[in-house]
């Protein structure tokens, strides 16, 4: 290397020589010219410490993805990527090749070979294609909720009280409908008197959580809660011959609700951490997990919602997972998040506008001291090349290197709807997971229960009435009896047999007929 390589150019590429496994990115930049002879390497062990996958449209952030996933395949490494454009489909079947392919293969010193990698496709709740991934609402927490739903600090809070108050009730909150049920109740007139119980929240801010929610289902995104709740440990499966895995999550279905799939992305990482044991220092990582578009992830978050990432980025590599945020500048990234980052791969940046320069001149400053001018070399990269520094097997960062990068091998664009279908259905996930299941949870517990009370209260309203109607008619009784009497003796004095006596009343035998008719005898002498 000493008689091919230019000093400075070697004293770059010591720092990328590994004596153990390592992940083959490309082949040195320097003074324009691509050097073979010295290769830009990541070690596995040093996967879990993170990474930034940075770099202007078009420019090759999703290649490099998928040049990363390929070789941690190849290695027996799932790997979890986000599709949110369509296009990452093509890890699964083969490249083509062609002149521009060997082309670079060649410049890089690299024996291309066209292969496809085991794959297995998902969709967020079923829409488009994909086995589905759902998720309960309280296995999401408020927390992550209330960045889907877009709700302030204070509401935030708040809406951890009621998933406290669902919790001691024994409500499961399972899909929207659930949670929607509980804080209905709670701004009912039943239910108020419940919410002075769990202290500090009123019922205008429950109303606005409320409507937050009806608007959220009403944008179609009630599907992504629910039952079967998505195992995360599917995500470390490895092929029959020893390949890991890699799992697609089709997104260009819900490109709309950025929110949402950036926020569906945070649950997965999340729950991960929950479930997976502490591993240690690792040969190489169980998962590496892509954040695709992160800057979504982080905009309008809350403080809570900003620490809680923090702190599952920070503790989720001593389990063994290594988490890579792709986005267009570093600055997308909050500064406590970035700092967990230590490994970088940033494509060419633009500095059409005052505020590219700026953003230029930002990200110049979080690498380190480097041999080249980084402003120049950030704005003159092509695509497929960036600027790389990683953690070395020492764990010490290495020296910036202008890399061209290998050519993925695998397709580079999207499988046809047919493949990808076939590939979903025949997958033994499916069955597990394609049927949404509505068992019983809060929605149905407080809808008997509401129908119960309406029940009680009608049977009670009924039997007041009917009370209230006997002693109505109680009260009735004796002079029903008496006009009954009265309206007999009109009948009869109306009559013409008691006119046609009325007018013998004065001979005897008249009077004696009409005295026995009145009920009076006939006085005896």
């Amino acid at each position: 290397m000493a008689e091919t390589v230019p000093q400075p150019a070697q004293e770059i590429a010591s720092g990328y020589a590994v004596d153990g496994p390592a992940l083959e990115l490309g082949a040195l930049l320097w003074d324009g010219q691509c050097l073979p002879q010295a290769p830009v390497r990541i070690p596995f062990s040093m996967l879990n410490r993170h990474g930034l996958v940075a770099g202007a449209t078009g420019t090759g952030k999703t290649k490099t993805l998928q040049l990363i996933a390929e070789q941690l395949s190849a290695n027996g490494v799932p790997v979890f990527l986000a599709d949110i454009k369509g296009d990452v489909s093509g890890v699964s079947a083969p490249g083509q090749d062609g002149p521009r392919v060997r082309e670079r293969a060649a410049q890089v010193g690299q024996e291309w070979q066209a292969e496809g990698f085991p794959c297995a496709f998902y969709g967020l709740g079923g829409i488009g294609a994909g086995i589905p991934v759902r998720a309960t609402v309280t296995s999401f927490g408020p927390v992550l909720l209330s960045k889907v739903l877009q709700l302030n600090q204070t509401q935030e809070q708040s809406l951890g009280l009621i998933f406290h108050y669902a919790d001691s009730k024994g409500l499961e909150l399972v899909d929207l409908k659930d949670l929607r049920a509980v804080v209905a109740f709670l701004v009912s007139d039943t239910g108020k008197a419940e919410l002075k119980n769990i202290g500090g929240l009123s019922t205008a801010t429950a109303g606005v959580i409320l409507r937050s929610i009806t608007a959220f289902e009403q944008q179609g995104a009630g599907g992504f809660f629910g039952e079967p709740e998505f195992d995360t440990s599917e995500l470390l499966r490895t092929a029959p011959d020893g390949r890991g895995l890699v799992s697609v999550l089709e997104l260009p279905s819900v490109q709309d609700k950025p929110q949402l799939f950036s926020t569906f992305l945070m649950w997965l990482l999340a729950d991960l951490f929950e479930d997976l044991p502490e591993a240690g220092d690792v040969d190489k990582p169980k998962l590496v997990f892509f954040f695709d578009e992160a800057h979504l992830l982080f905009n309008g978050a809350s403080k809570a919602f900003l620490e809680s990432i923090t702190q599952t980025v920070r503790l989720i590599r001593s389990k063994g997972v290594g988490v890579f945020f792709v986005t267009q500048t570093p600055k997308d990234v909050p500064s406590d998040v970035l700092a967990q980052l230590g490994n970088r791969v940033q494509h060419a940046l633009r500095a059409f506008t005052p505020d590219d320069a700026k953003a230029l001149k930002a990200t110049v400053k979080t690498f380190p001291n480097s041999a080249y001018d980084l402003e120049e070399v950030l704005t003159g990269l092509g695509i497929g090349e960036a600027v790389i520094t990683v953690l070395s097997d020492k764990g010490a960062p290495t020296p910036v290197a202008a890399t061209r990068l290998r050519a993925p091998q695998s397709l580079m664009g999207p499988i046809d709807a047919a493949a990808m279908q076939a590939a979903v259905t025949s997958s033994p996930l499916y069955a597990r997971y394609a049927q949404a299941v509505d068992r019983e949870s809060a929605y149905e517990r407080l809808t008997a229960e509401q129908q119960a009370a309406e029940a009680a209260a009608e049977a009670a309203a009924r039997d007041a009435e009917a009370a209230k109607q006997a002693a109505k008619d109680a009260a009735k009784a004796p002079k029903a009896s008496q006009r009954k009497d009265e309206s007999l003796a009109g009948q009869v004095m109306g009559s013409g047999v008691f006119r046609s006596l009325a007018r013998s009343v004065g001979t005897q035998l008249g009077r004696e007929i009409s005295r026995s008719l009145f009920g009076t005898a006939r006085r005896r002498r």
